[in-house]
């Protein structure tokens, strides 16, 4: 029942799921029967392991769970990015492309609104940079911690080194973004930009 609970439920409920197994195992099944109490040795090496045990067990299915899900969240960020590069690569129109890196800047970043403006402009105080950080006035944002900086910050868009544009998001007030998160976002704006950049040459 533990590795069960463990296994389909979280960390709190196999937690709960070994306390309540090693109490009850020690009601209905040790004597004196039904009460708190247990006389015998081996009674009490059986509701010790039983314990670790459960323990041991729910840590595990805890961990196993968060790798799954990472691995499945490594793999959205790896078909993001493949999409748009799909996108860009077919010739498809500036405006295609964009359009498909704000909708899928809202998803990743949790934004409220994105839009993008081209051209270079001076350089934002607040803004995403290329490493995935987040500077206030040349200071480090703990997005992890506080969340993405607002009313609005700045995610540019590179080619061949210079600024060829910008998305300006919106945040969500206090919704965490993890780094990799924000680097998948530098990922997509620097897909944006090479697709700028290709169609600014041939034309």
């Amino acid at each position: 029942v533990v590795v069960a609970v463990a296994a389909i439920g979280n960390r709190v409920a196999g937690f709960l799921a070994t306390v309540s197994a090693t109490v009850w195992f020690d009601f209905f099944l040790t004597r004196p029967y039904l009460r708190l109490a247990i006389t015998h040795r081996p009674d009490i090496e059986i509701a010790v392991s039983l314990f670790v045990v459960g323990i041991v067990v729910t840590e595990l299915a805890a961990r196993n769970r968060h790798h799954y899900e990472w691995a499945t969240e490594e793999s959205d960020y790896v078909g993001l990015i493949h999409g748009l590069s799909e996108l860009s690569a077919s010739g498809a129109p500036r405006e295609a492309v964009i359009q498909q890196a704000r909708t899928e800047l809202v998803e990743l970043l949790h934004l409220r609104a994105c839009r993008f403006e081209s051209g270079s402009g001076e350089r934002p105080a607040l803004r995403i940079e290329h490493d995935g950080r987040v500077l206030l006035a040349g200071n480090v944002w703990h997005v992890e911690r506080m969340g993405l900086p607002g009313p609005e910050l700045e995610l540019p868009v590179l080619g061949r080194g210079r600024t060829l544009g910008r998305f300006v998001l919106t945040p969500t007030s206090g919704f965490p973004v993890s780094l990799e998160r924000r680097v998948v976002a530098v990922a997509i704006a620097d897909q944006v930009g090479a697709a700028n950049r290709l169609q600014l040459h041939s034309a």
